[in-house]
Formats: C-alpha cells, sequence, structure tokens
C-alpha cells in the first residue's frame, strides 16, 4: 500500500502563475494559455518571454537575437570539451559542461543557461561522432541553430517548426520532479547555474526525462504492427513497463502526446521513411492501449508524452542519446521561470518527514 506521504502524492509545494496540470481532464495549461493555442504556432523564443515575464525587468523584446548572443557565449566553454567528457553519456557531458557556468540570478546568465543545453549537446554530439563542433549562428532562431550545429547542415522549415514544436510542449509542465528539483535549490538562494544542474539532474533519470530512448528500442524490437501484440503482452508478462503509456498526473490521455503526434505528422509530409515509422507507432499505441485496459482495468493507463517524443527526436536525427539532453534543451525555460518565482515569492523549501525508525532507546 502506497502512503499518500510517499512522493509528496497531492501535497501542495508551491504557488505558481506558470503552469496548471489538469490531470482528470488532460488540459496543460500556461500562463492562461492551453497547449493547443500554442504549439505549432509559437517559436521558443516567444514561449520564452511568456514564461520569463515579469521575472526579470530587463527582459528584451528581442529574445530570439538575445538568445543567438547568449548560444555565441556558452560555446567558449565547448573548449572545455575534453577525451573525459566525450566519452561520457551526453547528459552527463552536458551538465559538466553548463557547471562552468558561474552562478547567479541576472537576465544574461539566465539566457546563458538557456543556450547552454543547445550549444553543449551539439558539441557533445558532433564529438561523440568524430566531428568538430561547430560554433552558433546567432542570426537563426533557437531551433533552426540548434539543428545546424548537431547535424551540420541547415535544416529544413519543416525541421524547424518540428523542433520548435517540441520545445514548446515541454517548456513547462506544474511541479515535476525536476522543475521541484530546481525550485529546492532556488529557496536556498544559490543561483540560477545551480538550479538549473538540479532540474538537469532530475531529468537525467529513467522515471523522468530518461524515458524516452527506451521507446525507440520498444519499435526497433517489436519492427511490425502484426507483432506489436504479442511483443507487448510478453513485455506484461515479464512485469515489463511499457514505455510511453501511464503518467504520475494524468487520468487521461497526457495532451502533450497529442500536440508531439500532430508535429510528427507534419514532418512525414514528404518523408520516405517517417510514415512508416508514424504507422508502427500509432499500431503500437493501439495495441498498448487496447492490452492495458484488459490487463490492468482498474487503472487508467494512456499514452504520455515519451512515445512520440522518441518518434520526432528520431526523425530529426538526433542521436538517441542525447534525447534527454534535447528535453533539457525546452524545459530550461520552465525551470529558470519558477527558480525566479520561487526566489520572489517562496520561502526556503523545508518539508517534515515522519519518522518510523525504532523509539529511542532507554536509558541502562
Amino acid at each position: 500500500m502506497v502512503d499518500r506521504f510517499d512522493g509528496l502524492e497531492g501535497v501542495i509545494a508551491a504557488r505558481t502563475v506558470l503552469s496548471e496540470v489538469d490531470g482528470d481532464a488532460g488540459c496543460l495549461l500556461i500562463r492562461g494559455w492551453t497547449l493547443d493555442e500554442i504549439v505549432g504556432r509559437w517559436s521558443f523564443e516567444r514561449m520564452v518571454g511568456l514564461l520569463w515575464g515579469g521575472f526579470f525587468n530587463d527582459l528584451p523584446n528581442d529574445i530570439a537575437g538575445a538568445l543567438g548572443e547568449a548560444r555565441l557565449a556558452v560555446f567558449a566553454q565547448v573548449a572545455g570539451l575534453d577525451r573525459e567528457l566525450v566519452g561520457r553519456a551526453p547528459v552527463e557531458a552536458m551538465r559538466a559542461l553548463t557547471a562552468r557556468l558561474p552562478d547567479g540570478d541576472d537576465l544574461g546568465l539566465a539566457l546563458r543557461l538557456a543556450a547552454a543545453p543547445a550549444v553543449f549537446t551539439a558539441a557533445v554530439a558532433r564529438a561523440q561522432a568524430g566531428q568538430a563542433p561547430l560554433p552558433p549562428d546567432p542570426k537563426l532562431g533557437h531551433a533552426a541553430d540548434i539543428l545546424r550545429m548537431t547535424l551540420g547542415r541547415p535544416p529544413s522549415q519543416a525541421q524547424t517548426a518540428a523542433l520548435d514544436a517540441y520545445l514548446v510542449t515541454v517548456a513547462d509542465h506544474g511541479l515535476n520532479a525536476s522543475t521541484f528539483a530546481a525550485r529546492v535549490v532556488a529557496s536556498t538562494r544559490a543561483g540560477l547555474t545551480s538550479a538549473v544542474l538540479a532540474g538537469m539532474s532530475a531529468l537525467k533519470g529513467p522515471l523522468h526525462g530518461g524515458a524516452p530512448g527506451p521507446v525507440i528500442e520498444m519499435l526497433d524490437e517489436i519492427a511490425t504492427p502484426r507483432n506489436a501484440r504479442p511483443w507487448l503482452e510478453a513485455a506484461l508478462d515479464r512485469g515489463d513497463r511499457l514505455m510511453g503509456f501511464g503518467h504520475r498526473v494524468y487520468k487521461v490521455r497526457d495532451p502533450r502526446a497529442d500536440a508531439l503526434k500532430r508535429a510528427a505528422k507534419a514532418l512525414s509530409e514528404g518523408s520516405n521513411v517517417l510514415p512508416g515509422r508514424l504507422a508502427l507507432a500509432e499500431a503500437v499505441e493501439a495495441a498498448a492501449l487496447a492490452v492495458l485496459r484488459e490487463r490492468k482495468p482498474n487503472r487508467s493507463l494512456q499514452t504520455n508524452v515519451e512515445l512520440y517524443t522518441a518518434l520526432l527526436l528520431e526523425a530529426l536525427d538526433f542521436p538517441v542519446p542525447t534525447f534527454t539532453c534535447v528535453f533539457a534543451m525546452g524545459r530550461v525555460a520552465g525551470w529558470i521561470a519558477h527558480a525566479r518565482e520561487q526566489v520572489a515569492g517562496g520561502r526556503l523549501v523545508r518539508p517534515q518527514s515522519l519518522y518510523v525508525g525504532p523509539p529511542a532507546r532507554a536509558a541502562a
């Protein structure tokens, strides 16, 4: 039996103007905007402006230009990408380079931190492929420059739109594990860099941002739609978790799954490979939902953000080991907003624990 205190289930730990996750209705609200109103229409830069508005007095109108200059500024740290870091998991190498940035709370640092996952992930991915890192182009939009720095070629408009859709979709999502970690650190007044590093560290875990990668392994093993149900049933017989399904908060379908599925379908137009991969994912989704209804009738286990995240990032040619890093490229905007909000109006986060150990020993 799970105690209601385990995992802080149902505990209100912060007041926020940033986002609300309605798990019963399957709705994500970001500063008054529903996800459906934003995804496919907004750039990542506009999302940064929405999330950071009111938390920085000097927030520029040209966030795209400021973020482009920030990418150039943090690229200097790529010189510290030595052989040892190149041999690490991309998320660990990206985190280590981010840790080279000084702590503080000003807008300039916030912009550099927002740029860091993009610049450092691209550099790590190219170094691990035996290629030289590419410096940023500050004249490009954030999503376009990420793709150019990672892939070494100018992206198409469809690719840029797809990555923008992804970054916007994952930019903020209530008090998830990584955002809560960032807020806890921010509450100590440690600084934005420390808060962002805490978020990155929490995101790395397979129960949070480290989950999309195994979806690709699942799709590769299933291979064809006809194999979907037998493979999924065998996985459940072994006690395995079905990657891409079920969520701690959503009792209905994760609205981010729908947003990313639409982005994947838009990207598939004109593609020779993605339509088949998309059809496989849809077949796996249908089979998984049917099997879960049969096997776990008392639980509502629906499609979550992982399934179509994996499909979209694969289609954009990001190496699978970098998927968590790409998640951080979007979520860093939310971490910074929450950190500033915590400092502005929150207290030091200091919950209590319920002691269940042995009683005090009686004096002899």
